[in-house]
């Protein structure tokens, strides 16, 4: 750990879509580093129930869950009075939750932008809203997990890419707009997990042949570029770090 890293032992951070896949491994690393946790999920409780018994394991009265649709915006305020009020301040807001699916052109709906742009774009800008009092406070951070297609759209995915591009715009602005309180970065995954359901080898062997290290990477890889932004990176502010393998350079 650099001499200058910042001690995260008893701060608090909130991770939104923290239940599975990313976001629970990102809540493991951020635990095993000394935070305590807010675990946000919308559906998946036993998932969200069983990993906050895990790291509680460890160390007890350390983590809690709270649940909600983050397409009610009215409500994100209350989400984050809730985290802050578990332990009394609030260091750093992780929006990892995220909604994908394919909209091709000809068949993009209303819906479909709603769900979209409300998950990825939309909550996270609310969200830091109302958390960015308490985290100013506390000299905190806020860290989204954008994506490489935010700079590189995908075929087929405009909304998703839209939004995603969006997330990014949104985190230079609020690092201009939050500093120097609070430092406000994203990172930026390349393929580390495929979406559920995905079972086109194929496809995937195409996309890792474009990847410099032609290989996927893992979850542990994003979370450990959230806690190098957290703890490590003292004067990085409006920076997406993407962990890709190097497919921007040949995406």
């Amino acid at each position: 750990m650099p001499d200058n890293a910042e001690n995260l032992h008893n701060k608090v951070a909130l991770i939104t879509g923290a239940s599975r896949r990313i976001g629970a491994e990102i809540a493991r690393t951020l635990h095993h580093a000394g935070m305590n946790l807010c675990i946000h999920y919308r559906k998946s409780a036993d998932a969200a129930h069983q990993l906050a018994d895990e790291l509680q394991t460890d160390r007890p009265d350390s983590v809690v869950t709270l649940q909600l649709d983050l397409l009610q915006t009215e409500e994100l305020a209350g989400l984050i009075e809730q985290a802050t009020s578990q332990w009394g301040r609030l260091d750093a807001l992780i929006n990892n939750a995220s909604t994908f699916y394919p909209t091709p052109v000809n068949e993009i709906t209303e819906q479909d932008w709603d769900t979209l742009m409300g998950s990825n774009l939309k909550a996270p800008l609310f969200l830091s809203q109302a958390a960015a009092p308490e985290l100013a406070r506390n000299n905190g951070n806020i860290v989204s997990i954008i994506d490489i297609h935010a700079e590189r759209p995908m075929r087929q995915h405009v909304v998703y890419s839209v939004a995603k591009s969006g997330l990014l715009a949104m985190t230079k602005s609020l690092a201009r707009e939050l500093g120097p309180e609070i430092r406000v970065n994203g990172v930026a995954p390349g393929a580390i997990l495929w979406p559920e359901n995905e079972v086109d080898q194929q496809k995937h062997q195409a996309i890792l042949d474009r990847t410099e290290l032609k290989r996927a990477g893992n979850p542990t890889d994003i979370a450990n570029a959230v806690l190098f932004l957290l703890r490590d990176a003292p004067y990085v502010t409006g920076h997406m770090l993407p962990v890709d393998g190097g497919r921007l350079l040949n995406i």
